[in-house]
């Protein structure tokens, strides 16, 4: 048992602690291909909007959605397994419920970066991610953070 907020809490229980920015900042020079599940070709969403702005930062965008054919001038994948590569990171913008299946996709697939977009939070699914060797970041904006660190793909 931990003791967390004046509360007793199992260990395995902990709250997702997200890498320094720092470690953020590093991760993210690191990264060349980012794969967006959930990426919307709506340009008045969200996940259009910050893929966008990761393109414009040199990232490759490779979109994860199925029933479309392209996003951002990438041919887009039904799943992560359909991809043609492993990308260096995946990006989520899907609803909290859908987070296990992406980690364990992410498991299978052994790719070793994980990021759920601001408001996507799912405590456990990080935490066996995290068990699993992938680093995750979780409840952030990437595009956000990139530019407010400064850095983009190299």
């Amino acid at each position: 048992m931990v003791y967390y907020n004046r509360t007793f809490i199992p260990a395995h229980a902990m709250p997702h602690n997200n890498p320094s920015p720092e470690e953020i900042s590093r991760m993210l020079c690191e990264v060349h291909t980012i794969a967006v599940v959930g990426l919307s070709p709506n340009q008045a969403r969200p996940s259009f909007r910050v893929a966008r702005g990761l393109q414009g930062l040199g990232y490759r965008i490779i979109p994860v959605r199925p029933l479309v054919n392209e996003v951002l001038g990438e041919a887009a994948y039904p799943n992560l397994e359909s991809l043609p590569g492993l990308p260096d990171i995946v990006d989520v913008f899907r609803a909290a419920e859908h987070v296990p299946a992406i980690v364990d996709s992410c498991i299978k697939l052994g790719i070793k970066k994980l990021w759920l977009q601001q408001g996507v939070i799912h405590e456990a699914a990080a935490q066996r991610a995290s068990e699993a060797g992938i680093t995750v970041v979780m409840d952030r904006c990437m595009w956000r953070d990139a530019v407010q660190l400064g850095v983009h793909s190299r």
